[in-house]
């Protein structure tokens, strides 16, 4: 998909919005579509809609599909609100007798009061999501798909909406589904798909693609701020040891699996005293998870002239779905002086269906107790 800048020369007016995007949605699947802003998602939607051609490739959608992409689009401001419904219905496919027949019911989950009969130009942001979702819905579309709409309106009225949305999916309709609320994306889609810069960087269970976009996002953040962490001393010969490797047993694991730290230093003065390695497990935003060391776990490591090989073994991981950075440092001084220190020195990410929220899992129970209601 290929869009026009309004200046400079040709070559830098071409802007390619999506390149590449092949997408096959099974019926009755909901898909989160994710991203950064510009990143090519409602452009795709639009294109999907037909309200805007692509440059080169095709689009197939089988069955009625109803849209909310952005808030009373098709909605003429100077009619009143059961006027626009009749108007964006037939946009949508249905007899004036079909909406004669559901117009009731979306009067009634609208529930804009007396404002139906009033010019929507007078209606709020919330009362015109409210009365574009009510017809799109009442559609009973095969395929419906949404930018953004939810975020708009009070939390009562988002619950309404998500609550019929399940009941269209129910009976096997086919949802894409555009927002910035990962949670959204995590609790409700089955699948993601992660846009970046117009290309599809990642697609796959909505959990997992919704945990990567957001560890990226807060790697880019932080990947100054790592570089400045690292107290990495000139090396090799100027200073008493050094780091030479960090490896991982493995890059993607499940929660509760094992994981191990492979290090490998060099000592090159061998009078150095109270040497130690530490191990600091943090999130792609920089926060600090767990962060052992050698000397408080009382762990004597060898000091002895040559290279040296200690792991650190992990027998149950308990973090929660995510990426997460491995950092190694060597210090002496019971770690009050660093030596040498590896920031990112690996990553590692945790993978599973979603089943919790936070960082780590916490051994539980839940106990049910009958009040007594007199």
């Amino acid at each position: 998909m290929s869009l026009l800048r309004p200046s400079g020369d040709r070559a830098s007016r071409t802007f390619r919005a999506l390149d590449g995007v092949n997408l096959i949605v099974p019926r009755g699947e909901t898909v989160g579509i994710i991203g950064r802003n510009g990143a090519g998602k409602s452009t795709l939607l639009q294109i999907l809609c037909g309200t805007v051609r692509p440059t080169s490739g095709s689009v197939n959608i089988r069955g009625r599909f109803a849209a909310l992409l952005e808030l009373g689009a098709g909605f003429n401001p100077d009619f009143s609100g059961r006027d626009n419904v009749y108007l964006s219905a037939s946009l949508l496919g249905l007899s004036r007798k079909e909406v004669d027949d559901k117009l009731e019911s979306i009067i009634a989950f609208a529930d804009i009061g007396d404002f139906f009969d009033r010019p929507v130009k007078t209606y709020s942001s919330g009362m015109y999501v409210r009365l574009a979702f009510s017809v799109a819905i009442h559609t009973e579309p095969d395929v419906l798909i949404i930018d953004e709409a939810l975020s708009v309106g009070d939390i009562r009225f988002q619950m309404k909406c998500l609550a019929r949305i399940e009941q269209i999916r129910a009976r096997g309709a086919t949802i894409l589904f555009v927002s910035h609320s990962l949670e959204q994306v995590k609790r409700f889609c089955q699948t993601a798909l992660w846009l970046e810069g117009g290309k599809v960087k990642l697609h796959g269970e909505a959990s997992f693609v919704a945990d990567r976009f957001r560890d990226y996002e807060l790697g880019r953040e932080q990947a100054a701020e790592a570089a400045s962490e690292a107290c990495r001393a000139p090396r090799p010969d100027s200073i008493p040891a050094h780091l030479e490797t960090v490896g991982l047993s493995t890059d993607m694991l499940a929660p509760f699996e094992p994981l191990s730290v492979d290090i490998t230093y060099t000592v090159v003065d061998d009078t150095v005293q109270g040497l130690l390695l530490g191990v600091a497990i943090k999130g792609m935003d920089g926060l600090h998870i767990f962060g052992p060391n050698t000397y408080l776990e009382r762990v004597q490591i060898p000091v002895s002239r040559g290279s040296h090989r200690v792991t650190y073994h992990i027998p149950s991981m308990t973090l929660l779905t995510g990426t997460y950075r491995v950092d190694v440092g060597l210090f002496t001084d019971k770690g009050l002086v660093c030596l040498d220190y590896l920031s990112e020195a690996s990553v590692f990410t945790v993978a599973a269906p979603y089943f919790s929220e936070g960082v780590v899992y916490i051994p539980h129970e839940w106990k049910v107790h009958d009040v007594d209601a007199s």
